[in-house]
């Protein structure tokens, strides 16, 4: 049985908010992993213009591309990526979702630079040289209001979806995430249909889970939770 994995990023973001669980991913299954970019999204951001539907419509081919070659789907979104995720979980027959720092509640976008200073000064020696930190630094000038109010949009949109997801979920929230609150975690937890559902939360963890220190535990505990219905490689 050949498994897919599909990853997605979150808002002006790009793979590499995902990068290092897809490449856990790789390294510990055979399972093939894709990471897409969001029309407007990348190293460079061209967001004015975008409308959210272009987001949805750019997942959903990620994923059927990935359903036509694969048995199974599992889809994992950070951010406004878990937004999307979801919105694919109620259209189509993912087979477990994973939910990281899921935007349900809005980005403030100068806490956001908050946090990734932060994040960076506890977490990575030489922090302004490095380029995630940079890009991060770019895109808070880049992203016009009217990609914000997108988002808003897309959230909106998605949320009288919860209710009739059904594939199974784990939701992860870092406890010390000043974007997206932990209020937005429990919020999903008790409105998304899923008969099957783990809430983890990640105590010494901000905003980009997948990069903090608690990301050993989100890896291992997101293997488990995917693994559970097949023997993974």
């Amino acid at each position: 049985m050949m498994i897919g994995c599909l990853c997605i990023h979150g808002f002006t973001g790009n793979p590499e908010e995902v990068a290092p669980l897809a490449d856990y991913l790789r390294e510990r299954t055979d399972w093939v992993v894709e990471t897409p970019t969001l029309p407007g999204h990348g190293d460079e951001l061209s967001l004015k213009g975008i409308t959210y539907d272009r987001w949805v419509e750019a997942a959903e081919q990620a994923f059927q591309a990935l359903y036509q070659r694969c048995d199974t789907v599992y889809v994992i979104g950070f951010s406004m990526g878990g937004v999307i995720a979801v919105k694919l979980a109620e259209k189509y027959p993912v087979a477990r979702l994973v939910l990281l720092s899921a935007a349900f509640y809005y980005v403030n976008p100068r806490q956001l630079w908050c946090d990734i200073r932060e994040m960076f000064a506890n977490g990575w020696r030489g922090a302004r040289e490095h380029p995630l930190f940079l890009r991060y630094r770019n895109k808070m000038i880049a992203t016009p209001l009217s990609a914000v109010r997108e988002f808003h949009k897309l959230v909106r949109y998605v949320r009288p979806r919860l209710p009739h997801v059904q594939a199974p979920v784990l939701i992860v929230q870092g406890e010390k995430d000043g974007i997206v609150p932990p209020k937005s975690a429990y919020y999903l937890y008790e409105r998304i249909g899923s008969p099957e559902k783990k809430l983890l939360l990640l105590p010494n963890s901000y905003h980009h889970v997948c990069h903090s220190v608690d990301r050993h535990t989100l890896f291992a505990e997101t293997e488990k939770f995917l693994c559970a219905a097949y023997h993974c490689k």
